[in-house]
């Protein structure tokens, strides 16, 4: 199956340095969602002796994905953890990414991102850890001009800072800020992790992000429905990337420094993407339609022009593998695998 071919990608980069995680115990927040989730994956297929901790919030859930193999940590990320447990690494995923949500609820939004990671922080900071990745996303960029493109790690664009889908990049800045200010003030070994649009195996089928509703578009024989323009421009990446690069940062990243994840060659549109999965998966079977609302609630980030260079990142040994067509590919087979599943 894809998603067990792609687990196997990942344990196989070598250059990784996996043998920091020998007899470690690491934990792992957003336990349940796509990152955190496929981290967890890896975690448990690596041959190495380590133990896992998963802070979730619905362990049903939890252990329909993993079962017994892991210990669960039951909370929210927004209270403190108990002390009884020391780990040595952390890998923080909790975070609100579902866009209609930063919206209806951006109160709750900046909250997780603030509180929670000041939580973690505080934690790792008793544990005494020896790494913790922050996962942050390219929404930390906001809308940058033409002149700071490529944009590094160092380049910061405009926020709307009276807009409550601000409530998720404005906060992923603050908690960005927050991983600083303990790097600084108490050492800690904190790296930030600055993900691009990241979709591949493992997504969940209700998932309502746009790669899932591009995939399925092509599978039901649908044509694709874009709700904007389709005119931001900006870098995706495939889950196995993603999680190497994550590992990379943890396992091989220098301590108090920011990593975008992102494919360089891969910088597109978001109406690119769509006829590109038209024209190359679909083979103009389905055609893209646009039906834009005058209602603009929906979430919708602000149309960006956003570059990524993961130039810093490759310096780690790091590379993207997998291009916009092939990740699309293995996207509809393992939906197709996992739907089969269910029948």
């Amino acid at each position: 199956m894809i998603l067990q071919e792609d687990i196997k990608i990942i344990t196989a980069d070598k250059n990784i340095a996996w043998n920091k995680l020998f007899n470690a115990k690491i934990l792992v927040t957003g336990a349940t969602g796509l990152i955190g989730s496929l981290c967890i994956r890896t975690l448990l297929a690596i041959d190495i002796p380590l133990q896992i901790y998963a802070l979730v919030r619905d362990i049903q859930k939890a252990k329909s994905l993993f079962g017994d193999k892991v210990n669960y940590i039951v909370g929210d990320v927004r209270n403190p953890l108990e002390d009884e447990i020391i780990v040595d690494f952390i890998i923080h995923c909790a975070s609100n990414t579902k866009s209609k949500l930063m919206v209806d609820a951006p109160v709750d939004t900046l909250d997780i991102a603030i509180s929670g990671t000041k939580n973690i922080l505080n934690y790792a900071n008793k544990c005494k850890i020896k790494s913790m990745a922050y996962l942050s996303s390219m929404e930390v960029y906001g809308i940058t001009t033409a002149t700071q493109n490529p944009v590094s790690e160092d380049k910061l664009g405009f926020i709307d800072l009276t807009s409550a889908r601000s409530s998720y990049s404005e906060g992923k800045r603050a908690a960005e800020c927050l991983c600083m200010c303990y790097y600084h003030q108490y050492k800690l070994p904190v790296k930030i992790v600055r993900l691009a649009l990241t979709f591949g195996a493992g997504i969940p089928l209700s998932d309502n992000r746009v790669s899932m509703q591009f995939a399925n578009s092509v599978i039901s024989g649908k044509d694709i429905i874009l709700h904007t323009a389709g005119k931001s421009i900006s870098n995706f990446c495939y889950t196995t990337d993603t999680v190497r690069g994550i590992f990379t940062i943890l396992l091989n990243g220098e301590d108090g420094q920011s990593y975008n994840v992102c494919n360089d060659n891969e910088t597109r549109s978001i109406s690119e993407i769509a006829e590109l999965v038209v024209r190359e998966i679909a083979e103009n079977a389905i055609k893209v339609d646009y039906d834009i609302p005058q209602n603009k609630n929906f979430g919708y980030a602000p149309d960006v022009l956003l570059r990524l260079t993961s130039a810093k990142l490759n310096k780690l040994g790091w590379r993207a593998t997998v291009n916009l067509e092939t990740a699309y590919r293995r996207l509809i087979k393992y939906i197709k695998e996992d739907k089969s599943l269910l029948e």
